[in-house]
């Protein structure tokens, strides 16, 4: 199979990328190991493999060591166990671990814009009609299931009425195979699965059919970290900043799908999907990313699924989020 044989190559490709990204460091800086959610990376990613890639973090005085995690769920515990400094990890998610155990975990920079969708190998699926049927995502409690979650109970499901697959990111690749039939996508991963396999997606359901206010995942780490290493955290943001300027500029999109060779696609694909990322403004340009309306959404919709137990106390936003390393970061890119 040609899309797992690059994931293949994808995975070697991104070994290759910490093991550079981990020894040619210069050693009067700072270093941040950064937490890539998906083995292969997901697309969030490109913006963190562009800024190392043409260097922006160093040039703002911070190595980062890009790392992959099969989740961000997995990503966050190793915040939290002192593993890792940065993790993306769905905004949802990190409601629930600080709802429900406060941990201490907070947010520093955010993608509003959720791309999920439930597809179907089969034309004449429903939403009703998942019920008992194996559905890929990428672990239960992961980001695609939290999702699941929001989605299935648009026809009156829950997670427990189906049987999720723990796939990483690889349930386009089962999708191609013919190993599963449904599955929770992000927006760049159905046409490629379309195009490679050569049959038509049956987008059953978009995340934003049924949350058109929401937030999809953030940069999170713990008070503790941020304190003690302030000046690298601003760094690492203002070269994710810069590299939203490079990747929005079209003359820049043979350099930008060089770098995604990690996630899997192809340069064609990961040209297309670029396009499709930034005209729905995916990552932020020039602003934070951590709306209040936004990521007030998520914490009500966590309270009346489930997520956050009903004797917990939902987080606040002023507990949840810090915008002052962006701030801070703004000011480092206009100097």
């Amino acid at each position: 199979m040609k899309y797992l044989g690059r994931t293949i190559a994808a995975v070697s490709a991104l070994a290759a990328l910490v093991a550079v990204t981990g020894t040619s460091s210069a050693q009067q800086r700072p270093t941040l190991s950064f937490a890539m959610p998906g083995v292969p990376p997901v697309f969030v990613n490109v913006q963190a493999l562009v800024a190392n890639q043409e260097k922006l973090f160093e040039k703002h005085g911070v190595n980062v060591n890009l790392r992959p995690f099969d989740t961000g769920a997995a990503a966050a515990r190793a915040v939290v166990s002192g593993d890792i400094d940065l993790s993306i990890t769905p905004t949802g998610l990190l409601v629930n671990m600080i709802s429900n155990a406060d941990v201490d975990l907070v947010i520093i920079y955010g993608y509003e814009k959720p791309t999920w969708r439930l597809v179907s190998a089969d034309p004449a699926a429903k939403c009703a009609d998942l019920k008992g049927q194996p559905i890929a995502v990428d672990a239960s409690g992961g980001a695609r299931s939290i999702a699941l979650t929001q989605m299935l109970r648009s026809c009156g499901l829950t997670t427990k009425d189906v049987q999720e697959v723990g796939m990483s990111s690889n349930g386009p690749a089962a999708l191609i195979a013919g190993q599963i039939k449904h599955a929770v996508l992000h927006l760049d991963e159905a046409p490629t699965v379309e195009r490679i396999s050569g049959k038509k997606l049956n987008i059953v359901l978009t995340i934003t059919d049924v949350a058109p206010v929401s937030h999809y995942t953030a940069l999170a780490t713990t008070r503790q970290k941020v304190a003690k290493q302030r000046a690298a955290y601003v760094g690492l943001i203002a070269g994710l900043i810069e590299a939203t300027d490079f990747m929005s500029n079209p003359a820049n999109a043979d350099r930008v799908a060089q770098a995604a060779g990690p996630t899997g696609r192809d340069p064609v694909d990961a040209k297309r999907a670029l396009e499709g990322y930034i005209a729905m403004g995916f990552w932020p340009k020039a602003a934070h990313g951590l709306n209040q309306k936004n990521i007030d959404a998520v914490i009500a919709v966590q309270k009346k699924v489930g997520g956050i137990r009903p004797e917990a106390t939902p987080v606040t936003y002023s507990r949840f989020v810090d915008t002052s390393v962006f701030d801070d970061a703004m000011k480092l890119v206009k100097k």
